[in-house]
């Protein structure tokens, strides 16, 4: 494949994403399985997690297919067949992204949806995951070589960032920090420009805080941390 030379961009934020992803997956699979089942404040709040987390996959998937790939594509013709793999895993990925949005608002509504909420959620993980690895493992070190570590931040920026307004920035960011180390959360935190940086890591904090506790309590669930690539199978 060829690449433009220069230092390799620094693309460690799209795994510290991924492993946000990984982990609420993991924490709503033990909360649904556990007993005490949730009780009807923390089954909705669970469901409507599901729903949002759901709806951020979805427009970073369609991040990566209007500005990300085509960037790559554009710099490195040698890498086309590994983008179409990436842009395929997506196709195939969006419909166990509906169904367990359906199965979602079922269980809602209704505690006697959980079992097809776990159904849903384990399909979902069947065809996530492992593009989630593929993408760190196989595509991040194509993009780190083809593009600048400021060309990866504007596209960061223009595609992830731009078209979100700003309470939803504030979820997102303290939501994909959730049990970082200090130099991963400087990372994220970095993206966005230090005044409105300011106010989203002070602003939001207690209500994500508020809703983390009720979806996972003290048990278990709330001891799982970021997951990262490679982790996916362990207990």
């Amino acid at each position: 494949m060829s690449t433009t030379p220069h230092e390799p961009a620094d693309t460690r934020s799209m795994g510290v994403v991924h492993s946000a992803l990984r982990r609420d997956l993991r924490r709503t699979r033990v909360v649904l399985t556990s007993p005490p089942h949730p009780d009807d404040a923390r089954r909705r709040a669970l469901a409507d997690h599901l729903t949002w987390m759901m709806h951020f996959l979805h427009l970073h998937h369609t991040g990566e297919d209007e500005g990300l790939w085509p960037l790559i594509r554009s710099r490195n013709p040698g890498a086309a067949a590994l983008l179409d793999d990436m842009e395929a895993d997506h196709l195939r990925i969006a419909p166990a992204v509906d169904a367990l949005v359906d199965a979602a608002s079922d269980y809602r509504v209704s505690t006697e949806s959980r079992e097809a909420l776990i159904r849903a959620l384990d399909r979902l993980s069947d065809v996530l995951l492992p593009h989630l690895e593929r993408e760190e493992l196989d595509a991040m070190p194509v993009v780190a070589a083809t593009i600048s570590t400021a060309e990866f931040r504007d596209v960061e920026h223009e595609y992830f960032v731009k078209p979100k307004g700003f309470a939803e920035l504030g979820r997102e960011g303290h939501w994909v920090v959730d049990g970082l180390g200090d130099e991963d959360r400087d990372l994220i935190y970095g993206v966005v420009p230090a005044i409105p940086r300011f106010i989203l890591v002070h602003g939001f904090a207690r209500g994500y805080r508020r809703r983390a506790e009720l979806m996972w309590g003290h048990g278990p669930a709330s001891k799982i941390g970021p997951v990262a690539v490679g982790a996916r199978n362990a207990s």
